[in-house]
Formats: C-alpha cells, structure tokens, sequence
C-alpha cells in the first residue's frame, strides 16, 4: 500500500524564533528538521507522499512551504497559514501559489474558547471554502463546542480535526472529550487525523493500549472513510520515533478490512485535500 502522512512539518529555529519550543521539555526537538530528514523515515513506513503543514502564524513560512513542495516529489501538498480576520484573505489565498491544499490556524493558543465564532474568522472560513481548500482544526477539548458549531454553519467547507483535538491520553480520562468529538462527527464535512496521540499520552511510557480508548472512539464516530493517519513528525520524537508512531497506526487499525485500512493511510487524506492520484 502506497502511503501518504497527512501531517508532519520541517522548522528551522535559526531562520525565525519558534517560541514554542523554548520550554525545557522542548530541548529534543529544539534544532532544524528538513524534508531530506524525513524521507528515510517516510520510506521505511511506505509513506509516499505526504502533507506538510504550517507551524507559525507566518505567511512567509507558508510561501517557504510552498517552495518546498514544488520542489519535492515527496510532498503533495501544504497546509499553510494565512490571517483568517484579514478583510482580504480571499485575495491572499488567491496569490498564493500552487500547492495550497488546506489552511491552518492555532486556535488551540487562542484564549477566547469562541475564536472560532467570530464573524472575522468565519468570513476568513467562507474564503478557504471558496478557494477550494480544506481547513484544519487545531483545537483543545474545551475548545470543540465552538468547533460543532462552526462546522454545522460552513457545510460547504471540509473541515479536518488535528491530533483527536488532543484528549487527555496521560490520565486515560474519555469525558467530555469524547461526547464532544461524537459531535463533531455526525457533521459529514469533517475529517480526523489519527496522529498526535503519544505526545498527549506518557511520553516515556505510553503503549498502544493508551491509544486505543481514543483511536477506537475516532474510527467508530467518523469511520475510516474520514480518518487519516498522520504522524505529527518531529513534534512525535518527544515521545516515539517516525517508525514506532506508524507501528502504533498499523496496530490499532489491525481490524480494519483492507479497504477501510486504504483509506486510513491514503484514501481519505486524498479526498480531503484533493490531491489526486
């Protein structure tokens, strides 16, 4: 099965400041990681394309991005980052240049648990829609209430949740995490990505059995018709190496038919993000 990884990113802390990583817990994956470091690892996993996705709120990284992709047989596709209050985020997308498949925002630092309700960040939504591309959804479990609602008022747009919305693994806690991603998944416009979830679990001890509760609420609200996989590589190295995070994938979607395991690890990343192929 050829593969694709519908999420991972490159950074490089030395061409801009990445805030994020400065904390102390951040140390191992404070340095630069290139396309030409991951591809070992996609290949290893039989990944064959992947999306690359936005890490700042930067629209120069996302033109970076761009480049990368038009020069990488590798990467299909980018989730980039434009500013969805602007009053002329349409014309922004516009300019962009090919490759754009999705935009991405992190409302998961957002303090207002409504950022997503805003009328500025909706008419920004109605112009992603419009250009064709899907948005991703970065959000915390509190944050999801917002993000029903959203999707319920956008059906045009595809919408796609990012890391289950980052359930509270560590503590094996469900609720109201998982009432509130059931939500989400009975609107037929959203996505999920089956990634993130060892850097929500114990970092030094998680097992697959961690990941299960979460992975199985996700497959069985959306179906793999609207699951993705995707490795969140570097950001995953805090936890587990590329290899060992899509061992994890294989295993929890063991029970899966073949057809419904195709379109875990390349079906429905395809469709979302119309990459073709």
């Amino acid at each position: 099965m050829n593969r694709i990884d519908a999420h991972h990113h490159v950074w490089d802390p030395l061409a801009r400041p990445h805030a994020w990583l400065e904390p102390e817990e951040m140390a191992p994956v404070r340095r630069t990681f290139t396309l030409d470091d991951l591809a070992g690892h996609a290949a290893a996993a039989g990944v064959t394309r992947t999306v690359l996705v936005q890490v700042l709120p930067d629209l120069d990284e996302t033109r970076e991005f761009l480049a990368l992709a038009a020069a990488s047989e590798l990467v299909a596709g980018v989730v980039g980052w434009i500013d969805l209050t602007a009053p002329d985020a349409a014309d922004t997308l516009a300019a962009l240049p090919a490759g754009l498949v999705g935009v991405r925002h992190g409302v998961q630092s957002e303090p207002d648990p409504a950022w997503l309700t805003r009328p500025d960040v909706r008419r920004g939504l109605a112009a992603v829609a419009a250009a064709g591309l899907a948005y991703d959804l970065l959000t915390l479990p509190h944050q999801l209430p917002a993000a029903v609602e959203t999707v319920a008022a956008l059906p045009e747009l595809t919408f796609v949740l990012d890391h289950l919305s980052k359930p509270p693994i560590a503590s094996g806690e469900l609720e109201p995490w998982r009432a509130r991603v059931r939500e989400l998944a009975a609107h037929p416009n959203v996505c999920c990505k089956l990634s993130g979830m060892v850097t929500e679990a114990d970092w030094a001890s998680w097992r697959v059995a961690d990941l299960r509760p979460y992975a199985e609420v996700v497959l069985e609200a959306f179906g793999p018709e609207r699951v993705m996989f995707g490795s969140d590589w570097p950001v995953c190295l805090l936890a587990a190496e590329y290899e060992q995070v899509a061992a994890a994938a294989d295993e929890l979607c063991a029970g899966l038919s073949e057809h419904e395991r195709a379109e875990v690890f390349a079906g429905t990343a395809r469709r979302a993000y119309r990459l073709g192929g």
